[in-house]
């Protein structure tokens, strides 16, 4: 049985790049950094940011991190848009919640995530 989530590893082409997309962009902290692998502390979470093999292909799909905004989604979308972060369809909203979709500087899929207001 599975206890937990431990991290969540993060496949990536530029190690620099994407720890600064994730600590500078999103504002969350670097807790370890290196050449090949570096940790974000996402709170009750690790994200591992784990250097991809040069003969990797990019999978299309898979895992998607999905963070909760902080101030609400509509002002970080804002925020990461000026900071020249592409969001893919914007916002969109359901039954169950709202979402924006974008993408980390290596590719990968990110979204925010707000539930509904009741």
């Amino acid at each position: 049985m599975a206890k937990s989530v431990a991290t969540v590893w993060v496949p990536v082409d530029d190690m620099e790049r994407a720890v600064a997309f994730y600590t500078e962009t999103l504002n969350l902290t670097a807790k370890e950094t290196g050449g090949d692998w570096s940790e974000i502390d996402a709170g009750n979470l690790t994200i591992g940011l784990n250097a991809r093999e040069g003969t990797s292909a990019h999978a299309d799909g898979g895992a998607v991190i999905t963070f909760t905004p902080e101030g609400g989604i509509d002002a970080e979308v804002d925020r990461l848009k000026a900071a020249g972060v592409s969001f893919t369809g914007g916002i969109s909203d359901h039954e169950w919640g709202r979402i924006a979709p974008f993408k980390d500087s290596e590719g990968n899929d990110l979204q925010f995530y707000s539930p509904p207001q009741r």
